[in-house]
C-alpha cells in the first residue's frame, strides 16, 4: 500500500505534500523528527489528509499532481472543505 499524504506546519501553516509506502502516521513522527531539511525548518506538523493507492507509480504521479498549479488548487480546496466539514485534520 501507497500513501500520498499532506501535512500542515503549526509553526506557519504551510502544506507539505509527500508520497510513501509507511502508514502516514509514521511518516509524521519521522518529519517531525527532522528526517529533511525542509521540515526541519518548518515543523512541527499535523497530518491533515492522505490517499490510499495500490502502485507506488500511482502515489508518485498524485504527488507531482499536488504540486502542479492546478493540483495546489484542488489541494487547497480539499482542505477547505475538511475545514468546513468540522473534520479539520484527521492525525
Amino acid at each position: 500500500m501507497y500513501f500520498v499524504y499532506f501535512l500542515t506546519s503549526l509553526k506557519n501553516n504551510k502544506v507539505y505534500v509527500g508520497s510513501t509506502n509507511k502508514d502516514p502516521k509514521i511518516r509524521l513522527i519521522e518529519h517531525n523528527q527532522g528526517s529533511n531539511q525542509w521540515t526541519k525548518q518548518n515543523g512541527p506538523f499535523r497530518l491533515i489528509y492522505y490517499e490510499k493507492y495500490e502502485c507506488k507509480k500511482d502515489a508518485q504521479l498524485r504527488e507531482a499532481f499536488y504540486k502542479t498549479g492546478f493540483g495546489k488548487m484542488v489541494k487547497k480546496a480539499i482542505i477547505q472543505s475538511l475545514i468546513n466539514s468540522g473534520i479539520g485534520a484527521i492525525g
